[in-house]
């Protein structure tokens, strides 16, 4: 009974510190933005060149990018949990139907891996990436959580985030992004370094196309008040915004 008694002791105060941890981290992180990821580690042990990463807040980032984030990655990002059953339902029947393998992951889940979690697949990781999806849609309201993924998201070899990818693409910062811009860099989010903004091949043309697509499907940048309808003060301005 003395074993059993303190090893439940040991567990409970475990989970204490772990929750206390987690909360403490995510908490910072709402604030204050993240120096760098586990992501980036990871990526600057195993390849070659310099980290370019500069963190913007939502006001510094176009709307048009974080339509078009949405549109491709996540477009129930407003209204989900953090998890997206419709969508896993979906990625389970085209991945019995066709031959390529069609992912579920919502925006927050994304956010949970690259930003603390490292990249390898394991069924570790993946509890951990659940595990910290809960936290980000407890702590985190979702323009924050938009805000961190594309921060955060890889978008070339040691390219971070969309400010720095809109400066070594474009040659502008991330607030001056137009729509077809913005889907380019959202097109290549699957694989940043096989596929290529400049001189895209086909399936990223086409990616492209899709986006710009889905962005005019979604009502432009009228889907960004989505975000906030539940919000006490919202960050925008929707009465200056068209339908174009």
């Amino acid at each position: 009974m003395g074993l059993s008694k303190s090893l439940t002791n040991w567990v409970k105060k475990t989970l204490v510190v772990l929750i206390t941890i987690t909360a403490g981290w995510l908490l910072i992180y709402r604030i204050i933005p993240p120096p760098v990821t586990m992501t980036m580690i990871q990526n600057l042990l195993t390849q070659e060149g310099s980290l370019q990463y500069r963190y913007v807040n939502n006001n510094h980032i176009s709307a048009f990018t974080k339509v078009c984030a949405m549109a491709s990655e996540d477009q129930n990002l407003p209204f989900h949990k953090g998890i997206d059953l419709d969508a896993i339902g979906n990625a389970i029947q085209q991945n019995k139907s066709g031959k390529k393998t069609f992912g579920a992951s919502t925006i927050s889940q994304q956010v949970a891996k690259n930003v603390f979690l490292f990249q390898n697949r394991s069924y570790l990781r993946k509890v951990l990436e659940l595990y910290f999806t809960v936290w980000i849609e407890t702590l985190w309201p979702k323009d924050k959580i938009l805000e961190m993924y594309l921060n955060v998201a890889e978008m070339g070899t040691l390219i971070f985030g969309v400010n720095a990818a809109a400066e070594y693409y474009f040659n502008k910062p991330a607030s001056q992004l137009n729509l077809r811009e913005s889907a380019s860099l959202i097109a290549i989010l699957p694989n940043p370094k096989k596929y290529k903004i400049k001189n895209p091949g086909n399936y990223v043309s086409g990616r492209i196309a899709q986006i710009q697509s889905l962005y005019r499907t979604l009502d432009g940048k009228m889907y960004l008040r989505e975000l906030y309808v539940q919000a006490d003060n919202s960050l925008y301005d929707f009465s200056k915004y068209n339908r174009k």
